[in-house]
């Protein structure tokens, strides 16, 4: 169903640029949840009434999935209304997805199969003309050194704990690899700037962001600037922008806006959302970047979001986030 999430996850351009609302979101988890129960022509009117609700605008992965229900339900015209839209008006690219995508099957003998796929290889012929191939394999083995190790975080405290020595071992690892691809990453932002993808590519564009996210305090608020310029232009995701605003305001001491950053408590072990500013109206501000809700974002760690108990609790998480930032130390006998 869902064409490569590098492609597709930011991709947000021109003609399907918007705020996606709490009601568009929810009505799109709702298609996504008719579809996997196989109720295809339900699942495609769903994804229609999330995109009659933000005037008719949706996000390009959206009206892909809109248009593997309809193709699933039989409705060959919604189905190419959907593709026909992405392909000309987002420069839908992901040939080799959609050639082999089964829920499309029923769409390669209609006459207007060819014709779709013509547009959608010349935008990545497009594409693969601009990128800078040598920056791209440079980005994607940072890419892997930065994931490769923190993808073990979880197996590893499951297995050892978090205070095992196996886990301090993992986190030094991380640490070093951390420091190198810090050092490559610099290189390539203070020599080109913050690139888009349609010069490196989406994994290498979401690279510079997580190796920034990763980084040391003044490293981050050097590049913060950048991203934010960044965005402006296209360059750089929205809601990658948000993580590192709201990183970047914690680590400072501040209330973030996002409620991207989880804390764990030390003494508990359980997760909690750093202190957050206005908890009533953070969903609308997620929504304009293009994240999801917070009740969806807490579920990863098992937790649910009520703005009022969090209010509640706001003093206690900002004084234990204090206490942690600035412990007190022992007087010398």
């Amino acid at each position: 169903m869902k064409p490569s999430v590098f492609l597709l996850f930011f991709l947000c351009i021109a003609v399907f640029g918007f705020t996606q609302t709490p009601e568009y979101r929810l009505l799109v988890k709702k298609a996504d949840s008719l579809y996997t129960s196989h109720q295809y022509k339900a699942s495609g009117i769903t994804y229609s009434e999330a995109f009659k609700i933000n005037q008719w605008k949706g996000v390009p992965i959206d009206r892909y999935n809109a248009a593997c229900s309809w193709a699933m339900a039989d409705n060959l015209d919604s189905a190419f209304f959907q593709l026909n839209l992405i392909a000309v008006g987002a420069g839908f690219s992901d040939y080799e997805h959609i050639i082999k995508d089964y829920d499309l099957s029923s769409l390669r003998t209609d006459a207007r199969w060819q014709p779709l796929l013509e547009i959608i290889k010349r935008n990545q012929e497009k594409e693969d003309a601009k990128l800078n191939k040598s920056l791209i394999i440079i980005l994607d083995s940072i890419y892997k050194d930065d994931q490769l190790y923190r993808l073990k975080i979880n197996e590893i405290e499951k297995n050892y704990g978090w205070e095992s020595k196996e886990m301090k071992t993992l986190w030094a690892t991380i640490g070093l690899k951390d420091s190198i691809n810090l050092i490559k990453t610099k290189a390539i932002l203070d020599k080109y700037g913050w690139l888009g993808k349609d010069i490196i590519g989406e994994k290498g564009n979401t690279t510079l962001f997580l190796i920034i996210q990763h980084a040391d305090l003044t490293t981050q608020t050097k590049y913060l600037p950048m991203m934010r310029e960044a965005v402006t232009h296209g360059n750089a995701a929205a809601a990658n922008l948000a993580l590192l605003e709201d990183r970047v305001a914690i680590r400072q001491g501040k209330k973030q806006i996002y409620g991207s950053q989880i804390a764990r408590d030390p003494d508990t072990k359980e997760y909690y959302v750093s202190p957050l500013d206005d908890p009533d109206n953070v969903d609308k501000r997620r929504a304009n970047v293009g994240l999801n809700t917070m009740a969806e974002y807490v579920q990863y760690w098992q937790m649910k979001w009520d703005p009022e108990s969090y209010k509640k609790e706001l003093p206690k998480i900002i004084a234990r986030e204090t206490k942690m930032r600035n412990p007190v130390k022992a007087k010398k006998s």
